[in-house]
């Protein structure tokens, strides 16, 4: 977890971009915290969603290198809602304040359901152009330990840490890889480790999606694979370029950024779904 918590990137990212908190909602207590970075001219930005109550900034790595290549990019951390339709009048609240019709979604875990759920109910007057879902699921029931949900609260922080990597695959992984969990764990309470089944199930209720599979990079590759993961995003957004859904600005567009997509397109499998 250290080496991430004081990696120059991540102490580049909370030094230059603030954190901002908006209020939505008639209840006060009910505030997103969102970073928004990039040109605010672009008017359909990548907006990220993170995992089982994950915090804005697990995302830091694909904020800071898709601004750096011209995007704006928005990651947001959402408040407690109780229900589906209330998070969905919450997050279209939040996007008309930011003055947002559209926008394309990238969601991880319980993000990506989130993503689903607004993308569903938002369809008569759609509010998202692109998904990308990140080691989501479509149904909430592969979470396993509702029995203890109840209890959470009580419980003090070691107790909570061993109930999150008890979630994960035992055995050896890499130092990323164990470091990409060390500081989601610190920060998430994510049970998002899939089973084949709910992979399957994703695959069943889109079959048209590209999917874009890394053979190492765990439940949170946005972390530990950032460079694969920003570089499908990229390849995803470059389809928009040049129309009023692009999520950067047409000056932005470098012939660098071309050359960088075009030299991995051959290793990239027909896919957007990133496992």
């Amino acid at each position: 977890m250290e080496e991430i918590k004081v990696s120059p990137d991540y102490n580049w990212f909370r030094s230059t971009v603030p954190l901002r908190r908006i209020i939505v909602d008639d209840d006060d207590s009910k505030v997103w915290s969102l970073y928004d970075a990039g040109p605010k001219s672009i008017r359909c930005p990548i907006i990220f969603l993170p995992p089982v109550s994950g915090t804005a900034e697990v995302f830091f790595q694909q904020l800071l290198a898709l601004t750096g290549w011209g995007y704006r990019v928005i990651s947001l951390q959402y408040p407690v809602y109780w229900d589906l339709m209330e998070f969905c009048d919450g997050f279209r609240r939040l996007l008309d304040h930011l003055q947002l019709d559209k926008v394309h979604l990238f969601g991880a875990s319980l993000g990506g359901f989130l993503a689903q759920k607004f993308t569903e109910c938002t369809h008569k007057s759609p509010r998202v152009h692109s998904l990308i879902l990140c080691n989501s699921f479509s149904d909430t029931s592969i979470f396993n330990q509702m029995w203890t949900a109840n209890s959470f609260w009580l419980m003090p922080a070691f107790m909570l840490k061993k109930i999150v990597l008890g979630n994960f695959a035992k055995g050896p992984v890499d130092p990323k890889m164990a470091d990409a969990i060390d500081f989601m764990v610190d920060r998430v309470f994510d049970q998002s480790a899939l089973s084949l089944e709910a992979k399957e199930e994703m695959y069943k209720l889109y079959p048209n999606a590209r999917r874009a599979h890394l053979k190492t990079g765990g439940n949170f590759p946005y972390l530990c694979r950032s460079a694969e993961v920003n570089l499908y995003i990229q390849i995803h957004l470059r389809q928009f370029h040049g129309t009023r859904y692009a999520a950067i600005s047409p000056e932005m567009v470098s012939a660098e950024e071309l050359e960088v997509q075009e030299s991995h397109l051959s290793s990239i499998q027909d896919s957007e779904d990133v496992q």
